[in-house]
C-alpha cells in the first residue's frame, strides 16, 4: 500500500509552469498578473451528500473541480491555480488514478494548475480551493442588478435534480456526475452582465441571492426557463417544477443584463454554441422573486438545497 507521500508524488505532482513554486514545499508561491485581481473560492464534497456512494472515481474527480470552476465562471474570472485536500478511506491506487484522471482532464481543459494540498485517511471527503484572475474592477458580482435589467440563464435546468429523483435516468445522471462549468461564458460576460451567480442550489434560490444583494425584485416566466430534455420524458409536472426551480447541481449561470446587451448576448450564444435564455426581468421593490406560468398565474417556487435543512 503506498504511503501518503508516494500518493502525492505519483498521482498529484504535475508541472505548474504558471506558478513560481508548485507541489513539493510547505506552500505554493504564486505571482498574480499585473492589473488583475485574485478571485478565490473553495468547496467541499462528501460522499453520500454531494456525490453518490460508490460513484465512478473519474466522475468524482471531474465534479470536485467543476464546482470550483463554476464559481470562477460566475465571477467572470479565469481559473489559474487549485489546491486539493482529500481524505481517503484506503490507499486504493486504481481509485486514486481514476480520480486524478478526471480532475486533471478538466484542469487541463481550463488551464488550471494543481499547486498543493493535503492527503489523509478518513471517510471520503474532497475539498478544492481555487484561485482565478479577473481584470481589476471588472468581476461579476451578485450586487449589480438594476430595475429594467433582463434575467438570463445558460444551458438547461433540472437535469441533475432529476437524476436524484430517478436514479435510472442515464441522461440525467450525466448532468449530475459530469457538470460542465461555463468558464468561457463567464469571462465573456464581463462588460455585458450586470450581476451573475452559478446555479448550484437551485435556480429560484440562487437568483434570490442576486435579488437580495442588489436590493430589487424579479419576475420570471416559467415557460421560458430552459428545461433539461430528460424532463420531457417524466410526464410529471410537479416533479418538473421542483427540478427546474429548486433542483441543485446544474452549475449553469444565471445573470442579469440591460436590454441594450440583448443582441450581443444572442451573438455570444451562437459563437459559444451554448443556449442562453432570456427568462424574465428585474423590478424595483422588495427582494422577491415572482414566477408566472403561461396563463400569468403565480407559481410557488420550491426552496433550494440547504445543508442544514431538516
Amino acid at each position: 500500500m503506498p504511503s501518503e507521500f508516494e500518493i502525492i508524488r505519483k498521482f498529484f505532482t504535475r508541472p505548474a509552469p504558471g506558478a513560481v513554486l508548485g507541489v513539493g514545499d510547505d506552500a505554493a508561491l504564486l505571482r498574480a498578473t499585473p492589473g488583475m485581481e485574485l478571485a478565490f473560492a473553495t468547496d467541499m464534497l462528501l460522499e453520500g451528500r454531494h456525490f453518490r456512494a460508490g460513484a465512478e472515481p473519474r466522475s468524482v474527480g471531474h465534479k470536485a473541480l467543476a464546482v470550483n470552476l463554476s464559481d470562477m465562471a460566475a465571477m467572470g474570472a479565469r481559473p489559474r491555480w487549485a489546491t486539493l485536500a482529500i481524505a481517503l478511506p484506503a490507499a486504493d491506487e486504481a481509485w486514486i488514478a481514476a480520480f486524478a484522471a478526471g480532475l486533471f482532464g478538466l484542469a487541463e481543459r481550463f488551464g488550471t494548475e494543481l499547486v498543493g494540498g493535503d492527503t489523509t485517511r478518513g471517510p471520503l471527503a474532497i475539498c478544492i480551493a481555487i484561485l482565478g484572475e479577473v481584470p481589476a474592477g471588472r468581476a461579476l458580482l451578485r450586487s449589480g442588478a438594476r430595475a429594467g435589467d433582463e434575467v438570463w440563464v445558460s444551458g438547461h435546468l433540472g437535469g441533475a435534480a432529476l437524476a436524484l429523483a430517478q436514479p435510472g435516468n442515464a441522461a440525467a445522471a450525466r448532468r449530475l456526475d459530469l457538470p460542465e462549468p461555463r468558464v468561457a461564458l463567464g469571462e465573456r460576460l464581463r462588460g455585458l452582465a450586470s450581476a451573475a451567480i452559478d446555479i448550484s442550489d437551485g435556480f429560484a434560490q440562487d437568483l434570490g441571492h442576486i435579488l437580495e444583494s442588489s436590493g430589487c425584485g424579479a419576475r420570471v416566466h416559467y415557460e421560458r426557463l430552459p428545461k433539461d430534455p430528460a424532463l420531457a420524458e417524466s410526464g410529471d409536472v410537479a416533479l418538473e417544477r421542483r427540478c427546474v426551480l429548486g433542483g441543485g447541481d446544474d452549475y449553469e449561470l444565471a445573470f442579469t443584463a440591460p436590454p441594450a446587451a440583448r443582441s450581443a448576448l444572442e451573438a455570444l450564444a451562437r459563437e459559444l454554441a451554448l443556449p442562453l435564455a432570456r427568462v424574465g426581468e428585474i423590478r424595483a421593490g422588495e427582494s422577491r422573486l415572482e414566477v408566472l406560468d403561461a396563463a400569468g398565474r403565480t407559481i410557488a417556487a420550491p426552496g433550494g438545497f440547504d445543508h442544514f435543512a431538516a
